[in-house]
């Protein structure tokens, strides 16, 4: 169960910092400086990292029987910029 719970963890920080450099990166070269070739490859890497990250929430939301509440929190943070970090501190107290 522990390799489980590391493996989430280390997603969702992935999965966060991709969020964040599709945000402030990838998107403000888009449309500041025209640089359109850099949004489909960071956008596509975030997309794939955000769907481990969902399968991954699920697996140990189910094996931890972790509530409702707890579990939408969780699929929340990955959406929320830096959320993704604050919520790791909760993770890692399990």
């Amino acid at each position: 169960m522990k390799d489980f719970l590391g493996l989430l963890r280390i997603v969702a920080i992935v999965e966060g910092v991709s969020l964040l450099v599709l945000l402030f990166i990838a998107m403000p070269l888009k449309y500041q400086y025209g640089n359109t070739e850099i949004v489909p490859v960071v956008g596509m890497t975030h997309g794939i990292l955000f769907i481990a990250f969902m399968a991954c929430a699920v697996l140990v939301s189910q094996r931890k029987a972790w509530s409702d509440k707890f579990f939408m929190m969780l699929v929340l943070s990955s959406m929320v910029p830096f959320a993704t970090f604050f919520m790791d501190r909760k993770l890692r107290k399990l």
